[in-house]
């Protein structure tokens, strides 16, 4: 890496141009596959997080924001859309070397990132209101959707770009104001997107991001007594706080949590494809989704052959640099992330199951945060390493008889976010989608995406709804007008008038 490269220096973004932290520190950001130093970020505090939210506060009540028809809002996040599509490929790239997802993946992503901003350019001026019938014809009742205010988004490292798209597109359709805090692991897109966003049109200090650790400028952003929503991705735990921060305060928030997903594949179906969605719900990006199919449940007559292919492609997938085209694993995001898979896979050891395949860091020649696409047998729903998010390469695989004894096994988890079922059976297809306690049902598919159909967590999974056109709501208030058009006089003030 140049002298040149090294020395990049990332400042915060508040109120339409580049802000220096209040304290003047930077932290390094490296890439996962190579451990060198990209760039270095600014280190926020709760004087940057003021100074934004501040910003944002202003830009929503000023005229250049308010006197702009939702219309023209669409307009404007068309035009976000076309940037993010005329810049896709340094967005990819930059989004590959900060957190080792593959390039070829991060093309895609960035392909479909456009679309996002398109729908909710369509939604913007489709917010809409209605009459209420009255008890009489002389008060006329109406609805109208209205703006919170200001948005804190706080959003993850494994997906930088479409996960704070996914929260900034409904907000800013809304007619809100915005103040991102990326993952300090993952700042550079986000800076990149605020900066496309001024340039599209929108006004200084409608989007707004400080950069920084969750600790440093998350917490203080989260518990920011001006915001009027806040939107988070991340983990349960700090969900949690997040949630009890908001109730404090009486502002809504959405959630976008953890997840423990099973993978479910029946004695009908067809078991190499089953096999191949099974590689791809938990080997794919390094099963650093939230999504990730880690619980993989196999009816018994087929586990055999489903161990056998499940291993045999983990066996065989390529694991090298990301930006490679024929790469399939890259590493993970950072060290303590690799840490973490390892220390859940001695656990799981330990705990009793068996190490199938995989385990430890493989003999790539590579410095990266690599680890092998891992298969576990002989676990149970007893373990923590069944029960407890790893958010990495990591399967466990287990039996089971019959459909009840599935839907207990599947169901018996804290977290609800998604689940896959592979069967031939149309009848059991439709069946276990009302069964089984998920906000999300693939069946003979995993990972299908779209900005138009709803995501909603259950139980520990999340609160509130991401994409669709119900995430609208999360991001308006309804107000409800009554307006009586009888000028004479009131017949009897202690009476209430319907």
């Amino acid at each position: 890496m140049s002298d040149q490269q090294s020395s990049i220096r990332l400042d915060h973004f508040i109120n339409g141009e580049h802000a220096r932290p209040s304290t003047g520190e930077y932290f390094a950001s490296t890439n996962p596959a190579t451990l060198e130093v990209l760039y270095e970020t600014a280190r926020g505090n709760d004087e940057d997080v003021d100074k934004a939210v501040s910003a944002a506060s202003s830009a929503f009540a000023s005229h250049a924001w308010r006197s702009l028809t939702p219309t023209r809002r669409g307009h404007l996040l068309r035009r976000l859309g076309d940037l993010i599509g005329e810049n896709a490929e340094e967005l990819a790239m930059s989004e590959s070397l900060d957190n080792g997802k593959l390039l070829r993946e991060m093309r895609g992503q960035l392909a479909s990132l456009p679309e996002y901003l398109y729908y909710y350019a369509g939604l913007a001026d489709k917010v809409q209101g209605s009459q209420i019938p009255g008890m009489t014809q002389e008060i006329l009742n109406y609805t109208a959707r209205e703006p919170l205010g200001v948005v804190g988004a706080i959003t993850p490292w494994n997906s930088p770009l479409t996960l704070t798209v996914s929260k900034l597109a409904p907000a800013l359709a809304g007619g809100n104001t915005l103040v991102i805090k990326p993952s300090e692991y993952t700042s550079r897109t986000i800076l990149r997107l605020a900066e496309l966003a001024f340039e599209a049109g929108f006004p200084a200090g409608v989007v707004n991001v400080v950069t920084g650790t969750g600790v440093e400028a998350g917490a203080p952003l989260a518990a920011h007594k001006d915001l009027a929503k806040i939107s988070f991705t991340g983990s349960t735990r700090t969900g949690s706080t997040i949630a009890s921060q908001a109730a404090e305060r009486f502002i809504g928030c959405t959630l976008e949590l953890g997840g423990k997903s099973p993978n479910i594949v029946f004695d009908d179906a067809n078991v190499a494809n089953a096999a191949m969605g099974v590689i791809a719900g938990i080997y794919a990006a390094g099963g650093q989704t939230c999504i990730a199919g880690s619980r993989v449940f196999a009816h018994k007559s087929v586990y055999d052959e489903l161990l056998e292919r499940v291993t045999e492609r983990a066996q065989s997938i390529r694991i090298g640099d990301p930006l490679d085209a024929e790469t399939e694993l890259g590493p993970l995001a950072f060290e303590e992330q690799l840490n973490k898979v390892a220390s859940y896979v001695t656990l799981g050891v330990s705990e009793g199951a068996t190490l199938h395949t995989g385990g430890g860091r493989p003999e790539i020649g590579l410095p990266g945060y690599y680890y092998s696409p891992t298969v576990l047998t002989g676990a149970n729903n007893s373990m923590r390493v069944v029960r407890e998010e790893i958010f990495g390469p990591v399967a466990a695989i287990m039996p089971f008889e019959t459909e009840d004894e599935l839907v207990a096994l599947a169901n018996d988890t804290n977290y609800g976010l998604a689940a896959g079922v592979w069967t031939n059976n149309l009848a059991r297809a439709h069946r276990l989608a009302r069964r089984l306690d998920a906000g999300t049902i693939w069946v003979n598919t995993y990972r299908a995406m779209s900005p138009m159909s709803p995501r909603q967590g259950f139980k520990s999974s999340g609160v509130g709804i991401e994409h669709g056109i119900e995430s609208m709501n999360e991001y308006t208030r309804l107000k409800s007008v009554w307006i009586n058009t009888d000028e004479g006089p009131v017949a009897d003030p202690f009476v209430m008038r319907g």
